[in-house]
């Protein structure tokens, strides 16, 4: 099956940015969210976009302006998937609330219909009953900045189809991501498996009074020749993704990820920073102090 039309469910960070990715590359896309007002904040989000794709892709107003209107927003579910042959899950990082939205997702949503969820902490297994298709269910994982992070992690479960798992593949490469198929449940894929440890090692260090986060961003630029440290990553990526996935940690018996995990909430979370999207989280934006010049500088 071809996809063409396809909707995304939740309009923040990433959700936006899927939206206009797919837009971007000629697909019909549908944005569904909870309200108006969370729908009015993603045509802001999404307008933006146009800018960061003119700046780091060289894409022409002409183009961004075509994606924008390729792109419609709804609020209600069963209006917003009337037509769509995917829709790609990117809602709250709640178990609960998943499985609500998939079991009335799965009441509404045609049959043609495949769905695929963009959990970065959650296993597709956890929701394949409630989708009421699970054959037709697995994981796309992207990653933050997606027009420049290009990954897409593609990752199924028992009871996935082959050849709707192909499918998917087919679709990553079709917006333009390098596909990267996992035939296993892995929680955090590949990536978080990866980014996760390495972000919960950078921020023990500043926990325990060893350094302060310009110093161990200062020292992994440097030494491994990166353009960003751990936790100029945080601010990228947002804070949620990682304080979920040190949950999960955390439900394991992983005490250090609990420690770890309280304190992003209490120091960043609670007070608002969530890192680049919100003005400020370990650095202040937009003229965070890893970009300048001299930052690498004794």
């Amino acid at each position: 099956m071809e996809y063409m039309d396809i909707t995304i469910a939740g309009s923040g960070v990433l959700g936006s940015q899927i939206a206009f990715q797919t837009a971007f590359k000629g697909f019909n896309v549908t944005v569904y969210d909870i309200d108006d007002e969370a729908l009015e904040r993603a045509k802001v989000r999404i307008r933006n976009l146009e800018q960061r794709y003119q700046e780091d892709l060289g894409a022409l107003e002409e183009e961004v302006n075509s994606a924008y209107n390729r792109i419609s927003f709804c609020s209600v579910l069963s209006k917003a998937v009337s037509n769509a042959d995917l829709l790609i899950e990117a809602i709250s990082e709640v178990v609960q609330i998943k499985v609500d939205f998939y079991k009335e997702l799965g009441k509404v949503a045609p049959e043609k219909t495949t769905f695929v969820t963009n959990s970065s902490t959650l296993l597709p297994s956890q929701f394949a009953e409630a989708t009421g298709r699970p054959e037709k269910f697995l994981a796309l994982h992207f990653a933050n900045e997606i027009w420049k992070n290009n990954t897409a992690e593609i990752m199924k479960h028992k009871e996935t189809d082959m050849k709707v798992f192909d499918e998917v593949i087919e679709f990553a490469k079709a917006i333009g991501m390098v596909a990267i198929p996992l035939y296993k449940e892995q929680p955090g894929y590949i990536l978080n498996t990866l980014l996760v440890p390495y972000l919960e090692a950078a921020t023990c260090l500043v926990m325990k009074g060893i350094a302060d986060p310009e110093t161990v961003d200062k020292t992994w630029m440097i030494a491994s020749g990166s353009p960003i440290g751990p936790f100029g990553a945080y601010d990228v990526i947002g804070f949620n993704t990682p304080y979920n996935a040190l949950l999960e940690k955390e439900k394991a018996g992983d005490n250090q990820a609990a420690e770890v995990a309280e304190w992003l909430k209490t120091e960043f979370i609670d007070k608002g920073k969530f890192g680049k999207e919100s003005g400020e989280g370990f650095y202040k934006y937009p003229n965070p102090n890893y970009m300048k010049p001299d930052f690498l500088k004794s």
